[in-house]
């Protein structure tokens, strides 16, 4: 397990690195839920997504020999744009993995961080199996959750959750391979052990989820969704993320593709920002009510902003079938 005192090492670590995210106050779904609701703007970090905080952490611990053969990692995308800006700034190079399913956009961002990509298979399971190649001709491995230094370095995410909102009684946090899921939940839960951390993925390929119910990491069927940074396995060796989550996480709520929709527009349109599916999912929960006994101050953790522009047009606008079904 990642410790309290792991995580606020990691803060000191990356300060200066990362950015301080804002946690404002959000007028609208304080009305709607009737509790004070905050959002944590990490979509505003600097490579756009929360995941440069676990990247950075990682990085910052490497032997300079390691980071002179490069690391590797797969990636759902936001992980593989962070790992290439952070190996950029110290020298390194990173080699990142990704199936067909990652979003184009995505794809660019990273090649132009200068990293080595590979588009592998049609999931990120295939895609892992060309990191493992890797791995055996000697690139370091850096994965974008089932890591200590990863998890520690989201978890600093947390902190900063604890200190904008004193008083908070539930987090609305992402959950995919369950790095971040964690790190948050064991840095509140650290400093506030009656708060409760509710992930909340898609209601196809949750792997987690699956996992969770069924006691153990398990494989699922990856599909196209606007929360595709909430896609891909958890790994069928998961030896830190699974039993973190399995032991802090309070309860798991799953979208569907209307009500992760749903979500995007009520970010753009009442709070003013773009989010990609992945970061509108704890506020498509509030809207979908899907939240059991909410008990407020509320903290809602908005992780990403790395959205098709044409898809995040096309969801604002009410426009259905972005993959050929409804949302």
């Amino acid at each position: 397990m990642i410790d309290l005192d792991i995580i606020q090492g990691a803060r000191r670590r990356i300060s200066g690195h990362v950015l301080s995210t804002p946690l404002v106050h959000s007028p609208a779904l304080s009305a709607l839920c009737g509790v004070t609701v905050g959002l944590k703007l990490e979509h505003h970090q600097t490579t756009g997504s929360f995941k440069l905080r676990g990247a950075i952490n990682a990085i910052l611990q490497l032997t300079e020999a390691d980071r002179r053969r490069g690391v590797v990692a797969v990636s759902t995308g936001n992980h593989g744009r962070a790992l290439s800006y952070a190996a950029r700034s110290v020298g390194s190079r990173a080699t990142i993995c990704m199936s067909r399913l990652v979003p184009e956009n995505k794809i660019s961002e990273i090649r132009l961080l200068g990293a080595d990509v590979r588009i592998v298979g049609g999931s990120q399971d295939e895609a892992q199996q060309e990191v493992d190649r890797l791995v055996a001709d000697g690139l370091v491995l850096l994965p974008p959750f089932d890591h200590p230094d990863i998890v520690a370095g989201q978890g600093t995410i947390g902190l900063e959750i604890a200190e904008g909102m004193p008083d908070v009684a539930t987090v609305l946090i992402g959950l995919s391979g369950g790095g971040l899921a964690a790190g948050v939940a064991a840095a509140v839960k650290g400093l506030r052990p009656s708060v409760k951390v509710i992930g909340v993925s898609m209601e196809r390929g949750a792997a987690m989820k699956a996992s969770l119910d069924a006691g153990r990491p398990v494989q699922v069927e990856e599909f196209l969704s606007l929360a595709d940074a909430l896609g891909g396995g958890i790994g069928l060796d998961n030896k830190l993320t699974f039993p973190m989550c399995r032991a802090l996480l309070d309860d798991v709520v799953l979208l569907s593709e209307s009500e992760i929709a749903a979500g995007i527009r009520h970010a753009y349109e009442q709070e003013r920002e773009v989010i990609e599916g992945a970061g509108a999912v704890g506020i498509a929960a509030l809207l979908a009510h899907k939240v059991a006994g909410l008990r407020g101050p509320v903290a809602v953790v908005l992780s990403g902003r790395n959205i098709d522009m044409d898809l995040h047009r096309r969801v604002v606008n009410g426009i259905s079938n972005p993959f050929g079904q409804e949302v």
